[in-house]
């Protein structure tokens, strides 16, 4: 009992900074996305958009799921992290000479000349992050967010007040490259010396044989995944205008910096907290239903709230030039609606140890991904009939990711969706007033959105209260107690 007790405080702690650090970081990340979207051109974050699936895939070579390995291991040694230490690094110096040859090539497919010098500069940011790969891994496993909350926070200051300065000096695109080096050179810098950790001079066979053993399956899914995640930048870059595609990143940048706030911190603490009881089916079931519940409590109405207020959004903070990304926006809100249920069914198999069905689910997304992809390029349906297939393939991915958690923890894709639906509908509900909000009332982009929220906030409580949805007590508690938690730190 006092092991469950414990195991659960750690969690709330857990999450409490996870959450607060992503609002911490994504409220950052927002100011000086603002900031730097007045002072930058669409066409700089379209250049910079070209080179990230590169910068993604080469990221995941050099991780190999070995990362994910050492968390899921309930004893991890010091030969172990040296093991994944070595491998990281050394497989970063080689990613890092095979993009800086490649780049003329790159650089030719998509017909901008400046990407030759970008991918050879910006690519030095894989070798960089190497360094910080195990330090971080040591954080996550002794659920330790509070101090990834305050490394993250301190780089993103940093480097965004460095970028302001280039951008209002008229650096460009290169504002965009220097602040994700920065970026990358100060958190790493910050894990490092707060770890104290440095690795033994040993290369572990026995140890790397164990862990790429599993990991390697998680690597060849999360390069296709990437692939699939990032097919739409090659596409927009390849075949329509760099501006397009600074709308496109631009929009999926501020979707995620709110969707992730939810996604990433649940993620994160769901997998080692579930990972301690992977071998209690009953608990394990019931911790992840609740987890699925409370997500969807939060994140429908949020990414509903967001496509209803998209035009007052934009030109409030981007300014009418951005005008252009509102459908792109809208259109990516509702594909983000269920990205926590992705992220979290395959945490499932994460925590069971079956990285083989990874392969399997990622390759089928994949394939349905590219045939709705490739039929809106041969009928040429244009820009937007390339986004909507992007809320199809949401749809899809949500079907063949919880497809195992079925077999595995008893907890099918119909029980999950039908869990769903109270959610769904009430938000949609919101969703419609608050955008008839927005279309009634005669006043400015700066009183409108501020009535828009609480307009929406408003209705979203009182239905759910309403309705007696369950959720809403669990979420108001947690929130209760993690507010309780930071005041009382800061009055300590």
């Amino acid at each position: 009992m006092l092991e469950k007790d414990s195991l659960k405080n750690k969690t709330i702690s857990a999450l409490f900074y996870s959450f607060s650090g992503f609002i911490a970081q994504s409220g950052v990340q927002f100011v000086f996305a603002i900031i730097l979207a007045r002072l930058l051109l669409p066409q700089d974050y379209g250049i910079l958009g070209m080179t990230i699936i590169f910068l993604a895939i080469s990221q995941i070579f050099i991780d190999g799921g070995m990362t994910t390995a050492l968390i899921r291991e309930k004893e991890v040694s010091e030969e172990d992290y040296s093991t994944v230490f070595y491998y990281n690094f050394a497989i970063a110096v080689i990613i890092y000479c095979i993009l800086f040859i490649s780049a003329p090539a790159i650089s030719n497919f998509f017909r901008e000349p400046i990407l030759l010098v970008i991918i050879r500069v910006l690519s030095l940011n894989i070798i960089i992050g190497s360094i910080g790969l195990i330090q971080r891994t040591i954080l996550v496993r002794k659920l330790n967010f509070k101090t990834q909350t305050k490394i993250d926070v301190i780089a993103l200051v940093l480097a965004g007040i460095l970028a302001i300065i280039l951008a209002y000096n008229g650096f460009g695109v290169w504002s965009l490259v220097i602040n994700g080096l920065a970026k990358q050179l100060i958190s790493s810098s910050l894990l490092v010396a707060y770890n104290k950790w440095t690795p033994l001079l040993v290369f572990d066979f026995n140890s790397f044989k164990k862990l790429f053993g599993f990991g390697w399956k998680m690597m060849v899914t999360g390069i296709l995944s990437t692939i699939y995640n990032n097919v739409y930048n090659i596409i927009i870059g390849r075949f329509y205008l760099a501006t397009m595609l600074g709308y496109y990143t631009k929009s999926l940048e501020l979707r995620d910096a709110a969707a992730n706030s939810i996604t990433s911190s649940v993620a994160k603490v769901s997998y080692p907290a579930l990972s301690k009881l992977q071998d209690d089916h009953q608990r394990f079931k019931a911790g992840f239903k609740r987890i699925i519940k409370n997500s969807s409590f939060l994140t429908f109405p949020m990414m509903i709230g967001l496509a209803a207020v998209a035009n007052q959004l934009i030109q409030l903070l981007f300014g009418t030039n951005w005008l252009p990304m509102v459908p792109y926006f809208q259109i990516l809100c509702l594909s983000g609606m269920t990205l926590p249920h992705r992220a979290l069914n395959l945490n499932i198999l994460q925590v069971k140890g079956r990285s083989d069905l990874f392969l399997k689910l990622d390759i089928l997304k994949m394939v349905i991904g590219l045939i709705f992809i490739s039929v809106v390029i041969i009928l040429n349906l244009g820009i937007y009939g390339l986004l909507w297939t992007t809320f199809l393939n949401a749809q899809i991915a949500l079907i063949v990711n919880s497809h195992y958690s079925k077999e595995l923890i008893s907890y099918s894709t119909k029980e999950q969706i039908i869990d769903m639906i109270p959610t769904v509908i009430i938000s949609i509900i919101m969703g419609i007033l608050v955008f008839a909000v927005g279309g009634l009332l005669p006043f400015s982009n700066a009183i409108i959105l501020p009535i828009q929220v609480i307009t929406g906030v408003t209705i979203y409580v009182i239905i759910s209260k309403l309705a007696r949805i369950k959720e809403f007590d669990t979420v108001y508690q947690l929130t209760k107690q993690m507010f309780q938690k930071m005041w009382k730190r800061l009055t300590v």
